[in-house]
């Protein structure tokens, strides 16, 4: 065996019980002994050098065995029983008396689940014990640190003392990280794998650790990896300055899944109309992987309450959603003093989607907003000008399946639920049916080619059914609202067919029969004690038949004028799409009944029993109708900047420009005019598309009377123009940016009906402050090498609308606003932004929020303020960020009274 000196290389040594007789075991020590002896001697003489270390080889260490045995002699157990690989920059040496091997600079020991990287490395291999150190460079500073790795637990001491046996430890100032906790101690013991016991240990989630923002600094730390933290005394310090917040003892859960159940503290808060609160607390349960509960409730002194139970729910390649529920109790002011007042309010709220590689015919799906029609204008949690403005709630639930047949066919079943909450009116359908069957080409030969008029003749069926209500707000699921209900059905059999005419012509015609079926008719009849006619809801099954027939015909026209190749803009490309309709529907009479209005029954009206029904009531005069229409794009290619182009850039103009009116045969020239206003209607976008501008305005082609009435004489021969200008509206929305990433939308204001961007201000849960403006920010670098102003982060949305209206001759601008939003990054640790606005006809600011954020590393401040309406309120939070520790905040804010 030969020992010399070794650099970067591993060396495995076996450990293996030793079952050999006593003259081999005398025989290997003294060989050991002289060889490693000598080169000791020689290393002493001869101090500049460097001790020669002994070379193992990669391969495991030779056991020799011996044929005698001898019973009376039974060897010590070696307790090291797996391989040791290390390897060390410098040197490896193997002292055999004093059974040691010592490893020195970026020194690297593997044996089993442990991993140990130091400057310094000493094994004792007849104690089983390991010792790691740093050492010190050049400069006499204190370097390569050790870093202890045993299983998935992980710790950057000072110094470190392990037992293989015992699996004890001794660890010098001792760093780890458990999830998003970092801990640092001054001494550690590590009694097993599973339990830990440090001294003067300070517990944080700031990244550096040796100089945090703040942190816990405790006494003494029970701490079991992936589990639990007990601490003894725990005392905040903010920035090295101790603060008299202080606990007798501390828990922190640990745990390797997403999350973990607890209490949720509440917050603090006080307002002049309901009294001093605790906001905001609860519990979170986390029940699985698969979904989770959160409570939460406020409290008021003046016996105002809430609650909240927020779920979210997912399973893989299956479906996610999650689900909130919301209550309010509020009481205004005390019982006996006039502004007093008391009201329940409540939201649900619904999300649900269905992945669709679970299953391909099928799709479940739920988008829900309902709830009280003043909700979102008088809550006491949810600040959101957009939702306050919104006058309407919606709801719909679907279901759809598709059937593999010949024909195939489909079927889906929905709730639908429309919200007024201005009038407090709720249409709702619980549920509605929807079927039909494809369509079915009955003269289409074996070949399959539809072609001609008679191939291409076709029929479907589909049915609609409806379970409808209409009701109040008040109503909303109690007795009455069944009793109104209506429930129908309708029938549909479309018999169509298309075909060409003169090659560069498409003809189209149909006719359509329908069937509806009521369990609801009307009753009117003349009532003398009341002096009028009285309507009556008679119950039972009935049912009215309908038909119409329809042609059409349309073709596309291109045109494009040339400017020439050497010109910026070569050529222009318009697109015309003319088409013609004609629709005729017979009358229905038959269904009318009359009834008499006086008591004398010598005047009388028609009505239809079938009025007011959810499909609708079969017409009394015959329709006989041609409509008009025109579609236009313009296009344009221009010379592109870049030389090196070949080929031209195409631009669009004008996406779509439109002109529709009709014609009615059957108008009798006074209660109806024959041809109906044109309607004009364009869009565009600009600015690679950054901005899109929509337009639409109504020419009318009849004259006014001295009343303002229509009459059946054109305007140009009243003396007028051709048309009048009866209405027109322009709307313009720009967003752009230098960030070069889209803007994030407002997902939870669109959800709460208002809308997805940021110009009526920030969607706020006056009782959840986790949502940051940071979010979603890759982590910026402390040193700034640049001027920042000169790269300064922004975004801005302008919206602009223009309302003009000549109806009665008015002639007035009705409606004329510009809304503003601007985000920036003021530094790169401050966030600010703005959204505002001014209505020129109102002569007034529009909404207005400020909204500060500063991000303070391991904390997070913030500050909101709306300075006037109605819902004028300001709000500042500072909380630390971590969802651990985000019970540990400050939150006051003053809430306007709704």
């Amino acid at each position: 065996m030969t020992c010399q000196k070794t650099r970067h290389n591993f060396t495995k040594i076996a450990f293996k019980p030793l079952h050999t007789n006593l003259f081999n075991i005398v025989l290997i020590s003294f060989f050991l002994t002289i060889g490693c002896g000598n080169l000791y001697s020689q290393e002493i003489k001869n101090k500049k050098k460097p001790l020669p270390a002994v070379k193992q080889s990669d391969k495991e260490t030779p056991v020799l065995n011996d044929t005698i045995k001898l019973d009376t002699v039974k060897t010590k157990k070696t307790f090291l029983d797996g391989k040791v690989r290390y390897k060390a920059k410098d040197y490896a040496k193997i002292d055999q008396k004093k059974k040691l091997i010592t490893l020195y600079n970026e020194a690297e020991l593997y044996y089993k689940d442990v991993e140990l990287k130091s400057g310094i490395i000493v094994l004792n291999y007849e104690k089983d014990e390991v010792y790691a150190g740093r050492i010190k460079d050049s400069a006499g500073v204190l370097t390569q640190f050790p870093n202890f790795k045993q299983g998935s637990n992980e710790v950057q001491p000072d110094s470190i003392r392990f037992n293989f046996k015992t699996k004890k430890a001794l660890i010098y100032n001792s760093r780890t990280k458990q999830g998003e906790l970092n801990i640092k101690a001054a001494i550690t013991k590590k009694e097993n794998d599973s339990v830990y016991y440090l001294k003067g240990a300070r517990i944080t989630t700031a990244t550096d650790i040796d100089n945090p923002e703040y942190y816990f600094r405790t006494s003494k730390i029970k701490f079991v990896p992936g589990k639990k933290i007990v601490t003894g005394l725990t005392q905040m310090v903010i920035a090295d300055v101790p603060t008299p917040l202080a606990l007798p003892y501390g828990y922190f859960p640990l745990s390797q899944e997403k999350s973990v159940s607890g209490i949720i503290v509440p917050s603090y808060n006080d307002s002049n109309t309901r009294g001093f609160s605790l906001q905001n607390g609860g519990y979170y349960f986390a029940l699985s992987d698969n979904y989770d509960l959160t409570v939460l409730g406020d409290y008021y002194t003046n016996g105002s309450y809430a609650m909240r139970f927020e779920s979210a729910y997912a399973t893989r390649y299956k479906y996610r959603g999650n689900v909130n529920i919301r209550f309010e109790n509020l009481i205004n002011s005390e019982r006996g003093y006039p502004d007093y007042s008391k009201q329940n309010i409540y939201n649900i709220q619904w999300s649900h989607s269905k992945d669709s590689k679970s299953n391909p015919n099928s799709s479940f799906s739920a988008s829900v907003n309902m709830g009280s029609s003043k909700y979102f204008k008088r809550s006491i949690n949810q600040a959101n000008i957009g939702s306050n403005l919104n006058n309407t709630l919606s709801s719909s639930i679907n279901y759809n399946k598709t059937f593999n047949t010949v024909p195939g066919a489909r079927i889906a079943l929905s709730a639908t639920h429309s919200q007024n909450t201005q009038t407090e009116d709720i249409i709702m359908t619980l549920p509605s049916l929807q079927g039909s069957i494809d369509r079915v080409y009955p003269f289409v030969g074996k070949n399959g080619v539809k072609k001609g008029l008679i191939k291409n003749i076709n029929l479907q069926y589909s049915v609609s059914g409806k379970n409808y209500f209409k009701t109040k707000d008040s109503l909303f699921f109690k007795p009455q609202m069944f009793q109104d209900a209506q429930l129908g059905m309708q029938h549909t059999i479309p018999l169509s067919t298309n075909f060409k005419i003169f090659k560069y012509f498409s003809a189209g015609a149909s006719t359509t029969y329908q069937e509806t079926w009521v369990n609801k008719t009307t009753h009117k009849a003349y009532d003398s004690s009341t002096g009028q006619a009285e309507p009556t809801t008679v119950n039972g099954f009935d049912s009215f038949r309908t038909y119409n027939f329809s042609m059409n015909l349309g073709t596309t026209i291109y045109g494009t004028f040339d400017f020439g190749e050497d010109k910026k803009i070569q050529s222009i490309r318009h697109v015309m799409r003319p088409s013609i309709t004609y629709a005729y529907t017979p009358s229905f009479e038959r269904y009318y009944d009359t009834y008499a209005v006086d008591a004398t029954g010598t005047i009388t009206t028609q009505y239809t029993r079938f009025e007011n029904g959810i499909f609708g009531a079969p017409g009394k005069d015959n329709s006989n109708i041609v409509g008009f229409a025109l579609s236009n794009t313009f296009e344009a290619k221009v010379r592109d900047r870049d030389s090196t182009k070949t080929e031209p850039k195409k631009i669009m103009l004008l996406n779509n420009l439109n002109f529709s009116t009709s014609y009615n045969f059957n108008a009798d020239g006074k209660t109806t005019l024959a041809l109906q206003p044109i309607l004009v209607s364009g869009g565009t976008q600009f600015f690679d598309n950054k901005m899109n501008m929509n337009f639409g305005a109504t020419l009318d082609p009849y004259a006014l009377d001295s009343g303002n009435n229509r009459i059946n004489m054109f305007n140009i021969d009243n003396g007028g123009s051709l048309f009048r200008l009866t209405s027109a509206n322009v709307t313009v929305n720009y967003s752009f940016s230098n960030k070069g990433t889209g803007k994030e939308k407002n997902t939870q204001s669109q959800r709460n009906g208002g809308r997805n961007d940021d110009l009526f201000g920030t969607n706020t849960d006056l009782n959840d402050s986790r949502n940051s403006q940071f979010a979603n920010e890759p982590e910026k670098d402390d040193v700034i090498t640049e001027f920042f102003n000169s790269k300064i982060p922004w975004d801005m949305t302008l919206a602009y609308s223009l309302t003009y209206s000549n109806t009665t001759r008015q002639n007035q601008i009705s409606g004329n606003s510009l809304m503003i939003s601007i985000n920036t990054d003021i530094t790169p640790k401050w966030k600010g932004g703005v959204s505002t606005g001014y209505d020129f006809v109102q002569k007034g600011v529009t909404f207005t929020q400020f909204r500060f954020e500063r991000d303070l590393l391991s904390w997070r401040m913030a500050f909101n303020w709306q300075p006037m309406g109605t819902n004028s309120n300001w709000n500042f939070f500072i909380g630390i960020k971590s969802g651990m520790l985000s019970d540990i905040k400050w939150n006051k804010r003053s809430v306007s009274n709704r």
